[in-house]
């Protein structure tokens, strides 16, 4: 490895905290991230860490050799994807995430295209309903369903996502149709529930008045999938993006509950970090996520006779 490689390892190793995360991101172990921060130690004559047993920090003339070495870093970073960019196949590693029910049945297929048209780039795919941190966890793109209204990255919008709530015809005869948003108290509420989220809350609009409930349940889940098998069941009242039921409304196996009171809409959208020059190969998997989104969301509604806003 050359000085280059050295000084990511060494930025990655600062900016994850320990030399066992940064080998972890980098897929090395912590002894190889070890001995070539200690060979870039060597080639500077100083000491960029102070090293305990439990965790390193970084020594004054560390900080600064970081200070300026990321923007070096990232120059590097732009001449390599310009350089791509005028021709060659784009290389490097690529680190995704969405949630759960979308990462197995849109973003998974989008995988498997792009490696065939892009064998040289690696892809790490992480799958979650809650909402990583972006920087923290050195992710390159994100599918998300939310309100990216004050985000701070770039978003490219898929769809803007109605919702509704629904529930299995069983539960609707065993307790009762909600007929105004203060009946839900009275019911159960299958709830979207993890660190950061939400959905505990629901927002509902009748006309052009907006009103936020903390509803409650027995049971909450991490997995939208899970809600929707629950709700099957019979076991309460969900809110969900209408393409992700559309099939089990056209059967009827769940219906609309209150449709004059119905949640806010949300987008549909792929984020990533702000940088002047994305790699191609970034974009180019951005592309083709974006072209599968929509087609998937369109496809959904249209078993439902809905046409998809763009």
């Amino acid at each position: 490895m050359g000085f280059v490689e050295d000084a990511r390892i060494f930025a990655r190793a600062v900016e994850k905290g320990s030399f066992s995360a940064a080998g972890r991101d980098l897929r090395m172990s912590a002894a190889v991230v070890s001995s070539r921060i200690l060979a870039l130690e060597q080639k500077l004559g100083c000491r960029l860490f102070n090293r305990t047993t439990r965790k390193i920090q970084l020594t004054s003339v560390g900080r600064s050799f970081f200070e300026r070495i990321v923007d070096v870093l990232d120059a590097v970073e732009r001449a390599e994807a310009s350089v791509a960019l005028e021709g060659g196949a784009p290389r490097g590693s690529l680190k995704v995430t969405a949630p759960l029910g979308l990462g197995r049945r849109l973003v998974g297929p989008v995988v498997t295209t792009f490696r065939a048209a892009q064998p040289n780039i690696d892809i790490r795919l992480r799958l979650a309903e809650h909402l990583l941190d972006l920087i923290g966890e050195g992710i390159d793109l994100a599918l998300r369903m939310a309100d990216l209204s004050d985000s701070s990255f770039i978003v490219r919008k898929v769809a803007t996502i109605e919702r509704i709530l629904c529930a299995s015809p069983a539960y609707i005869e065993a307790h009762g149709a909600p007929k105004t948003p203060d009946d839900l108290f009275d019911h159960q509420c299958l709830l979207l529930r993890f660190p950061g989220s939400r959905q505990f809350r629901l927002t509902l609009r009748q006309g052009r008045e907006a009103r936020t409930l903390a509803v409650s349940g027995a049971i909450d889940c991490d997995d939208g999938d899970v809600l929707t098998q629950w709700a099957l069941a019979g076991s309460g009242i969900v809110m969900k993006p209408v393409f992700e039921v559309a099939e089990q409304l056209t059967r009827g196996t769940l219906v609309q509950v209150m449709p004059d009171a119905t949640p806010e809409p949300t987008t549909l959208a792929i984020i990533y970090p702000s940088r002047q020059l994305p790699p191609p190969g970034h974009r180019a998997f951005s592309d083709l996520l974006l072209e599968a989104g929509r087609s998937h969301v369109a496809t959904e509604l249209g078993k439902l006779g809905k046409r998809l806003e763009n």
